[in-house]
């Protein structure tokens, strides 16, 4: 989405970034905050940022003590992939996504066939980021990148995140005071990160707004329109299991080695149930997410569109599954 953030720490502080209270910020009198603030102002000027949209976007704005902690403080996680996709792709995530994809189906139809992108896909991550919307982040996304901006790890990379989340309030999208999100910045429905909003939401309703908080059909279009711009063919899926067989040469097992199907079946890689895979000519990758002996994966060009969303190889899995389950495969 975007987003070059570690799916795990998410994962992990997922209920820290929730909690009640911790999104909360205070006025400061810090001369050294208020200084970079109007450096900030200066900067947002010159990028056509208006000063009524800062007054009301900076408003009581300073640093958010918990998100420099949970910043300088993510775990570090030693969830297997087995564990992990247990968890993601669970029986109860699956049931729902099911009533999902029934509940909206019609609308979800109309998108598909605006992106190409099957509607099994968008539930899916729609799933994975906020349980079908119900968990989107309590944290003002501008106080929070004001923070990370200031006193982060990478001041760099966020304080462009908060010039072109000043630009979403400066185009009307949202108020500010409703712009909420998780502790890094990842907003709405959708997790999309201020720079990936500019890039892909999409406003599907035609109010003039791009609404990936509330609007349902501005969430799937945004999603949807953020895979189509990474890449994403309708045609294929985005992988499956498969059997390798005995010896098989490690050095294969890499996304950086390409080979078409047949390639692969002549090497001896077969479908999990033992079946040839099959004979459509594209090409695939193999992986072992869980390590050497672990399960395998054949995966296509639209699992490293799932990447370009999300850069963790537990993440674009376990969309796959889930969006396989949701669909009754």
């Amino acid at each position: 989405m975007r987003p070059n953030r570690n799916l795990m720490a998410a994962l992990l502080t997922l209920p820290l970034w929730l909690a009640p209270g911790a999104a909360g910020a205070q006025a400061t009198d810090d001369p050294q905050f208020l200084a970079w603030l109007e450096g900030l102002r200066a900067d947002a000027r010159a990028n056509g940022i208006s000063d009524s949209t800062l007054d009301r976007s900076l408003v009581d704005v300073a640093p958010i003590p918990r998100v420099i902690e949970l910043d300088r403080h993510q775990p570090e996680s030693t969830i297997t992939f087995e564990t992990y996709q247990a968890r993601i792709v669970s029986p109860t995530r699956i049931k729902n996504g099911r009533a999902k994809l029934v509940q909206h189906r019609a609308l979800l139809d109309e998108v598909a066939t605006k992106f190409g992108v099957q509607p099994r896909f968008i539930v899916a991550l729609w799933g994975i980021e906020t349980n079908f919307g119900q968990f989107t982040g309590g944290f003002p996304v501008i106080h929070a990148l004001a923070t990370l901006a200031y006193d982060g790890r990478r001041s760099k990379y966020f304080r462009g995140e908060l010039l072109k989340a000043l630009q979403i309030v400066e185009e009307g999208h949202i108020d500010p005071a409703r712009m909420k999100g998780s502790w890094a910045g990842a907003m709405g429905q959708s997790q999309f990160m201020p720079s990936s909003f500019l890039s892909f939401a999409h406003d599907y309703d035609g109010d003039g707004a791009k609404d990936i908080w509330n609007t349902q059909a501005d969430v799937f279009a945004s999603a949807a329109n953020y895979l189509r711009g990474v890449g994403w063919r309708d045609d294929i899926t985005w992988g499956r299991k498969v059997t390798l067989p005995k010896g098989f040469d490690p050095a294969l097992v890499s996304l950086d080695v390409r080979k078409t199907l047949g390639d692969w079946q002549a090497l001896g890689v077969r479908r999990i149930d033992g079946t040839d895979l099959p004979t459509r000519n594209i090409t695939g990758s193999i992986l072992q997410p869980g390590g050497a002996a672990s399960q395998g994966y054949i995966v296509y060009n639209n699992y490293r569109a799932i990447l370009r969303w999300n850069r963790s190889h537990y993440f674009a899995i376990a969309v796959g599954e889930l969006s396989d389950r949701i669909a009754g495969r």
